[in-house]
């Protein structure tokens, strides 16, 4: 109905027009000026009402519009009723006052439809736009009245009516305008069909107010068809507006306020030149149009200054300062599709999740601070340096050959390794480097950083720091994945075994300790050991679970032994991820009392960083599990940070010296005199001291000679399954027993 409708309106509005203009417009034609003209506007009011139904949200202004055509069609019907039939009156009649009805409702139309623009678009900006566009147009159309201003004298009722039609033009024409300038690049269509009907009254009425002042109109002429146009125009504003959905954001485009600053200008400009011929109201509307420009100019600044504000934040890392993800990603593909050959180094840090865990976040925090700080003083102002995430950072240094980007990798990893004191705590971390090379390794950011992962990854694996990308081991990545997974089901099907290496008792000979050292019996891999596997773990937040069953398994086999008359007290190694876990020691107590063990059948080792980090946090969790019952060791010892205060201040039970400073006893003495005062510095503290890596009979013998209380190593045993442990000691049972054994 609705589009036969809008059909029947155009048809009829053409034939209107093509009949004018063969008749020539000179006289009034019933047929033509009647029935093809009031028709016209007869079935656009008709067309508007049809829009009702469907218009949703928008019904408000199609209803009010819808109305506003009525009674302008129903004026125009009256007046050629009234003229058909002879009447004369005087100037305004009864249908000029239902033509002058319409503007205030189409005002109001058009200041519903306006208030929805600006509800969903506010903001400053848009009323300032808005402004803009209404009192530049607003200056242009005054222009176009000054004829009707000279014209009006006389009959000042009769004035007053010429000029409120084309004022009410000029300011429903300048609202509308207003109202697309809010839309801007998103600009509706259907608002064009609203500013085409308003231009086709303005000039119509621009001239009809002209002849009537002057007593010269005459009905009936070629542009009385501007008039059906007009009222056909508003009814397709009614019929496109009800069909369109709500958008849902809008950016306000510069053409619109653009122009509209022009036109004022030019106006301005109008006057200066014709001295004076330009009106007053033409004249102040384009020096408020000047106006509303300087203050829409003046937003427009700040709102660059929030945009370059903003989009820095966009593109720096909150934290350190440096580009972010997004920025690496842009600025690096971009160098890239330049050709340009360098290096890029992704960068992680090596136990960055024991300083969280241990210390706190914040502490994490200045320390990413920290590291972001010395990387930035060694780079150059060209080269790319960014924090990916978390303790991940990438850079990209142009012009460099393998080994030049080799000797920067160190230059890093040593300028990470500087140790940093942070709140009150010396703190010392390491960093693995994966490096690959452009466009050698890839042309492609993607690729780049795929391989550079790979790369690192391996560094982390092995230990040495930092690792050129090499393409025999692509499969790294996916391997990882793989491993992973593998590791997930080892710990569901029971894969996961221990072995345990014998502590000798260096005063007896005998044996009453063992430390328990997993080990993953993977179906297709044979045996696999810890360093494989336990950093993956570590990463993938794997390590809670995976030391249960380190204890399970190590519990259960403290049970064994002593069933069989021959008790041993197991040592585990816990990772610091774990024995920060305020639920370990209830967990550990529940773990004994239902195998029925005393806590002293358990040792748990713990590493020098982990004591150190947060001694707070350590001496809470420690003291818990001393008062269990259960031992504490210091593993590796010395070989982590310098203080010695830990050992007054923290429940430690046993030291466990490092290999590396055992190993070269038997060839350097300064090594020997440093594992041989670190002896007395333990017993005079209270402390047992076990010397790890043991490989020979001199050590073992320079070891009982200064009073080591007990030994681990090769030379005494490796790590041996169960069964073969037990074979093993009661081999040892049949031998005579001697202190140095």
């Amino acid at each position: 109905m609705n589009r036969l409708l809008l059909a029947a309106t155009w048809l009829l509005v053409a034939l209107h027009a093509i009949a004018l203009g063969l008749h020539g417009g000179d006289e009034f034609s019933l047929l033509i000026d009647g029935f093809l003209g009031g028709g016209s506007q007869i079935v656009a009011a008709a067309l508007a009402w049809s829009n009702l139904r469907r218009a949703g949200p928008r019904r408000p202004e199609i209803a009010v519009l819808s109305t506003g055509v009525s009674v302008f069609a129903l004026s125009n019907v009256l007046y050629l009723v009234l003229y058909a039939h002879g009447v004369e009156y005087d100037f305004p009649g009864p249908p000029d006052f239902g033509f002058a009805t319409f503007y205030p409702i189409a005002v109001l139309a058009v200041g519903l439809a306006a208030r929805r623009e600006l509800n969903s678009r506010s903001g400053p900006d848009v009323w300032l736009d808005s402004a803009l566009g209404a009192l530049g147009s607003g200056a242009v159309l005054a222009v176009l009245l000054d004829s009707v201003f000279v014209s009006a004298s006389g009959n000042p009722l009769g004035a007053s009516f010429a000029l409120f039609y084309p004022i009410c033009d000029l300011f429903l024409a300048a609202l509308v305008v207003g109202v697309m300038t809010i839309q801007g690049r998103r600009l509706q269509p259907f608002w064009l069909y609203l500013l085409a009907g308003l231009a086709a009254f303005i000039v119509i009425d621009v001239m009809s107010a002209v002849s009537l002042l002057t007593n010269a109109y005459v009905p009936g002429g070629f542009t009385d068809a501007l008039w059906s146009a007009g009222i056909a125009l508003m009814a397709t504003w009614t019929y496109a507006r009800h069909r369109v959905a709500e958008e849902v954001e809008h950016r306000p485009a510069l053409l619109l306020p653009g122009l509209a600053t022009v036109a004022g200008l030019g106006v301005l400009v109008a006057a200066a030149v014709t001295k004076d011929q330009v009106s007053p109201l033409a004249l102040t509307l384009a020096v408020l149009t000047q106006v509303a420009a300087g203050v829409r100019t003046l937003y427009a600044f700040r709102q660059l200054g929030r945009l370059a504000d903003l989009r820095r934040q966009a593109t720096t890392d909150d934290l350190t300062g440096l580009a972010n993800r997004r920025a690496f990603y842009a600025d690096a593909e971009a160098r890239l599709r330049r050709r340009a050959r360098g290096a890029l180094f992704l960068l992680d840090l090596d136990r960055f999740k024991e300083v969280n865990d241990s210390l706190g976040h914040h502490v994490g925090d200045q320390l990413l601070v920290e590291i972001s700080q010395r990387l930035s003083h060694l780079t150059r102002p060209v080269d790319l340096l960014a924090r990916l995430g978390g303790d991940e950072f990438a850079m990209l240094v142009e012009g460099l050959d393998a080994t030049e980007a080799e000797s920067l990798a160190e230059k890093l990893r040593a300028e990470i390794a500087r140790p940093c004191t942070l709140e009150d705590i010396a703190l010392r971390t390491d960093a693995s480097i994966g490096l690959v090379l452009a466009p050698e390794h890839g042309d492609t950011l993607s690729l780049l950083l795929r391989r550079a992962d790979i790369a690192m990854y391996q560094a982390k694996q092995a230990r040495r720091g930092h690792q050129i990308y090499s393409g025999d081991s692509d499969d790294t990545g996916p391997m990882r994945l793989r491993v992973l997974q593998e590791l997930h089901t080892a710990l569901d099907q029971g894969q996961l075994t221990m072995h345990y290496q014998p502590k000798l008792d260096l005063s007896t000979g005998e044996v009453h300790h063992v430390e328990a050292l997993v080990r993953w019996a993977h179906p297709e891999r044979g045996l696999l050991y810890p360093d494989f596997f336990l950093g993956l773990a570590e990463d993938a937040g794997m390590m809670r679970r995976l030391n249960q069953v380190v204890l399970t398994e190590a519990l259960d086999q403290a049970v064994l032994w002593r069933q069989s008359d021959h008790p041993l007290t197991i040592a585990v190694n816990l990772s610091a991820s774990s024995l920060v876990d305020a639920e370990l020691p209830h967990e550990i107590a529940s773990m004994l009392a239902v195998r029925g063990l005393p806590p002293e059948v358990l040792e748990i080792e713990v590493t020098e960083e982990f004591l150190m980090a947060d001694r707070d946090r350590t001496r809470h969790i420690l003291a818990r599990l001393r008062d269990l019952g259960i031992r504490i060791a210091v593993d590796d010892f010395g070989t982590g940070y310098s203080s010695l205060a830990y050992l007054r201040e923290l429940p430690v039970d046993d030291l466990k010296l490092d290999r590396s400073f055992v190993f070269p006893m038997a060839e350097d003495p300064r090594a020997a005199a440093l594992v041989f005062s670190t002896i007395e510095l333990a017993h005079s503290l209270g402390l047992t001291m076990i010397a790890e890596g043991v490989e020979d009979e001199i050590s073992l013998k320079a070891l009982t000679d200064n009073g080591c209380d007990q030994a681990q190593g090769y030379f005494i045993s490796r790590p041996l399954a169960a069964p073969a442990l037990d074979a093993w000691l009661a081999a040892r049972s049949l031998e005579p027993q001697q202190s140095s054994t």
